[in-house]
């Protein structure tokens, strides 16, 4: 199921790299590489996990809630990352030309998706 659900967000996101389903742990649960078959998404998204933690340790502390949707636009990539539960989240890697509007629209629908799946 979750193979399926993130070969659909790379086929229908333009510009698509690769989508992969982490736990803040920073362990993949699922991956799928699209033209991004030279980047090694595990290792950059694990990476980024602890900047997910992070965030979601100001909102709280702030006063201002929860996580929910982080971006992380760089040289030869940008990054979605929207969290699923606390605990996990999914990735969408784009190239810089790709559709951001279209990617952050997939991986909503894909939390829609997967809110059974992940909930505490």
């Amino acid at each position: 199921m979750f193979k399926e659900l993130l070969e659909t967000i790379i086929e229908h996101t333009e510009g698509s790299l690769g989508a992969l389903i982490m736990g803040t742990d920073g362990i993949a649960v699922e991956k799928v590489l699209g033209e991004a078959n030279d980047l090694n998404l595990d290792i950059a998204a694990a990476e980024f996990t602890s900047l997910v933690r992070s965030s979601q340790r100001a909102g709280t502390d702030t006063g201002l809630g929860g996580l929910h949707e982080l971006v992380i636009s760089l040289d030869s990539a940008i990054l979605i990352m929207r969290l699923l539960s606390r605990d996990y989240f999914v990735v969408l890697a784009m190239s810089p030309e790709g559709n951001l509007g279209r990617g952050r629209f997939e991986l909503r629908k894909a939390e829609l998706q997967l809110a059974k799946e992940f909930a505490v």
